[in-house]
């Protein structure tokens, strides 16, 4: 298990710490309004069995963030939620209390207020090790040719991220059964790339149980941009998890603005990037920079104390890193051969002193990385050391605070030369332990999240190895007053932008700093306008084309009701599509899952064309109809299916809808604590009977196997309405707000602007862009509008009827597959030819 990669891990990523040093007071304690829960994969300590008593002890784990969040918690009466760091034989075994001349931040955290994660071994090491360290750790510091994607350890995340909800859930109760200090909801804090699915299950089951609570997530790693995150096969389902919070904090803007820019361009979102905001389900995600820092003071205080550790009259050039192959290792050791090739004046002057922590031992590309730093430092050594003089000095292993703090103080140089990081404190540690006169010079990646805000180290590019021997040299010969003016900058800004500034960074962006704040920015998006959707719609569509508008009606026109006959068409929708209809280039059809006549009574315009039963029926404009045949053997167990589920599942408000051709079993005003149980057992006896059970909103479909679906309804509409070259002739918007509309968004994918009104939970869509309500949809319909509105007529401007001409020879043939029947029934009815009149249905324009 990497520390380092923890949340609770350590400030300096690396060091062995003395305990007994870590209980400095903040200096500037911060309150939150709420209690807070803290979500991370490690608890702020881990559990360890006494060898000798077999009794579970507490062993604190060192780091800012624990000193910085822990007490927070602890005042606010809050929790923590996260793994031991063991896994017990018995789950229910108590978690001990702290010992009582424990000092560090998380002494007060008492056993009540933890919930502790249990979870089969394998299960969590396909989680940690396999998704958490061999997928999500390359590919988030872009490095995808080291990551691994593997749908068991993909499953395994999905699981233990589930696991992490229901305890979170549970924290939650436990905090309303207490008396809290005042009415502000509690603040859910989840961390890290461990648990990026977490908070969307997390604010589904709080909503489910009344739960009132703030969510937030932030990440330590860096965030890729979109070309790199779009290449794991379930990144929807990653980005959808982390926008179930309101307030979503990276180290750094770059950060920020990867998440958006993957946000519009993975999920349709969208996005405000001046103000760093992004919608989902109607709901608007703050996307904030929060760069963590150090306890400045604290480590003055150990560099001072510090007794001198370098007996050398050489001038030390430091690197401290977890033995990482993000960390830029091998190239620093280059890029020090180089400077001793290219300016051999430092020989028997300089050394470069590598201390390197082990990390994931047991790992075979770890284990290689080891050995190669391991045959570089033998190599280089051996080529350039004389009887006096080494010019690498390897320490692989950990080293106390005390030491490090003194390597920090006497170090000439250090180098933090990453090939990508989401911070590194190792930069910000040094400058906060320089405290000698005259001060060292800090070497920096610009690949580090450090290096957006530490202007006054040096850049490095660690790839490009003459240019970084370069600086190396720089540093070395750089005059005394130039390295005091650029160290005195970079000390007051870290001193300034300390840990406990992150911390109330935080809270003020979620509104919950005790202390009066000034204003926090935007937090909100405007709603959707007609503007919105200029980009997107005009490049596509142009001013010479026909449209054909293809609509969902029920979550897409309609809002959802509790009951179908609830679910009007408002009425200023109505007025607009009515409009649309009466131009000449634009072309509408309803595609729903209701009965036909009742979608075109609930529509109630003529001269458009009207799909019920997901397509299996069609209305077209001139009143001739198209009915999908049904196999004979399944219209007589239509009737037996449709008792079957009044009798076994029509109970606590849960209803079946006969549709003709489909039945729909609803239970939305079912109590959620029954809905699973009918819902499994209408699935069950639809399947029996032959039928097909796909899922709607709070209900079950059954539907009949054949090979027909919105996809092929829409295509069926176009070519009757087109003609066969249709997708050369007209521009195509689709919309639709459930799974039976991805059909539709999938057949026409590369062929139709495609919008999804999607609610905040983890959807999986072929459209390129979301929508969050009907009322977005009625934006867009006026947009449509507008643009048609402004057009020059034309002459030879397709109508219905000129169309119809095209279409003279066309000739469909309707095709599905037919389940094996048993000899004694009758042969299944053949489909009446299509006639003239009903193969040249299209919208009438007038």
């Amino acid at each position: 298990m990497r520390e380092s990669l923890s949340v609770i891990g350590r400030v300096s990523e690396l060091s062995k710490i003395n305990m007994s040093e870590l209980h400095s007071v903040s200096r500037s304690a911060c309150n939150s309004k709420g209690s807070m829960i803290v979500v991370s994969n490690r608890l702020p300590f881990v559990l360890k069995r006494n060898e000798k008593t077999g009794v579970l002890e507490r062993k604190a784990s060192a780091g800012g963030l624990v000193t910085a969040v822990a007490p927070v918690v602890i005042r606010g009466n809050g929790i923590w939620v996260g793994w031991p760091g063991i896994h017990l034989d018995n789950p229910s075994e108590s978690i001990p209390e702290s010992d009582p001349n424990d000092k560090t931040p998380t002494a007060g955290l008492r056993s009540s207020k933890i919930v502790a994660i249990h979870a089969e071994p394998k299960l969590f090491d396909r989680y940690y090790n396999g998704c958490c360290n061999g997928t999500f750790w390359p590919l988030f510091h872009s490095m995808p040719d080291r990551a691994t994607f593997i749908a068991d350890n993909w499953r395994a995340y999905i699981k233990i991220n589930e696991e992490f909800a229901e305890k979170t859930v549970h924290a939650l109760k436990l905090l309303k059964e207490t008396k809290q200090k005042n009415d502000s909801p509690p603040i859910v804090w989840v961390h890290d790339y461990h648990l990026m699915l977490a908070a969307n299950w997390i604010r589904q089951r709080a909503e489910e149980d009344e739960l009132k609570c703030k969510l937030a997530f932030f990440l330590h790693i860096p965030f890729p941009p979109w070309d790199i995150f779009r290449l794991f096969p379930w990144s929807d389902e990653v980005l959808q998890g982390i926008l179930g919070c309101d307030m979503v904090g990276f180290h750094i803007t770059d950060y920020c603005l990867n998440f958006i820019d993957c946000c519009q361009r993975n999920l349709g979102c969208r996005v405000d990037r001046k103000n760093l905001l992004v919608e989902l389900g109607g709901r608007t995600i703050c996307v904030r920079p929060l760069p963590i820092g150090v306890p400045f003071d604290r480590f003055v205080t150990l560099a001072q104390n510090a007794k001198p550790v370098l007996s050398t009259s050489q001038k030390v050039i430091l690197g401290v890193d977890r033995l990482d192959y993000t960390k830029g290792l091998v190239h620093r050791l280059k890029a020090f051969e180089r400077l001793l090739l290219k300016h051999p004046e430092h020989i028997e002057k300089v050394v470069l002193l590598q201390i390197s922590v082990p990390s994931r031992t047991d790992v075979k590309e770890y284990q290689d990385l080891k050995e190669e730093m391991d045959q570089l430092v033998g190599r280089i050594n051996g080529r350039f050391t004389t009887p006096n003089w080494s010019p690498i000095r390897y320490i692989y292993g950990c080293v106390g605070q005390d030491e490090l703090a003194a390597f920090y103080r006497d170090a000439a140089v250090a180098l933090v030369t990453p090939l990508r990081d989401g911070m590194n404190l190792v930069a910000k540690e040094f400058v906060a332990c320089q405290i000698n006169t005259p001060p060292g010079v800090l070497i920096l990646s610009p690949f580090a999240g450090a290096g957006e805000m530490m202007h006054e180290a040096l850049i490095c590019n660690p790839y490009e190895l003459d240019d970084a021997a370069e600086v190396i040299h720089r540093a070395l010969i750089m005059p005394e007053d130039e390295r005091t003016v650029r160290m005195n900058h970079l000390r007051r800004r870290e001193q300034m932008n300390d840990v406990d500034s992150w911390m109330k960074s935080f809270l003020k962006a979620m509104d919950s700093l005790e202390e009066e704040t000034d204003d926090i920015g935007a937090t909100s998006m405007q709603p959707v306008t007609i503007d919105d959707f200029d980009e997107y719609l005009s490049k596509y569509i142009g001013y010479t084309q026909k449209l054909a508008l293809l609509l969902d009606y029920d979550g897409t026109l309609a809002p959802i009701a509790p009951h179908p006959d609830l679910a009007t068409l408002p009425l200023e929708t109505k007025h607009t599509l009515q409009r649309l209809s009466n131009m000449s280039d634009v072309y509408i059809a309803i595609i729903s899952g209701r009965n036909v006549n009742n979608v075109k009574e609930m529509v109630g315009i003529e001269g458009i064309t009207y799909a019920g039963s997901h397509g299996l029926e069609i209305l077209h404009p001139d009143g001739s109809k198209f009915v999908h045949p049904m196999p004979m053997e399944l219209q007589d167990k239509v009737v037996d299916l449709l008792k079957a589920l009044q009798e076994q599942v029509c109970r606590d408000g849960a209803w079946v809808e006969n549709k003709g051709a489909l039945l729909t079993f609803h239970f939305r005003e079912t109590p959620v604590a029954k809905r699973a149980a009918l819902a499994e057992t209408a699935r069950r006896l639809i399947t029996s009977a032959g039928f097909t059970p796909a899922p709607a909103h709070c209900a079950i479909e059954a539907r009949p196997p054949v090979q027909w679906n919105k996809g092929r309804a829409s295509i069926y509409i176009l070519r009757t309405a087109f003609g066969l070259d249709w997708s050369e002739r007209i521009r195509i918007i689709y919309a639709g707000d459930d799974d039976t509309d991805e059909d539709a968004m999938l057949a026409l994918k590369g062929m139709a602007a495609t919008f999804r009104i999607a609610s905040s939970n983890i959807i999986k869509t072929s459209a390129e862009r979301r929508l969050s309500s009907t009322d977005s949809v009625l934006a867009m319909l006026k947009w449509v509008e507008r643009h048609f509105s402004r057009r020059k007529p034309r002459a030879n401007s397709l109508t219905y009827k000129s169309a119809r001409l095209t279409r003279d020879t066309l000739q469909m043939h309707v095709s599905y597959q037919l389940p094996a029947r048993s000899p004694r029934h009758t042969p299944p009815r053949t489909p009446d030819k299509i006639s003239d009149k009903s193969n040249s249905s299209g919208s009438e324009s007038s």
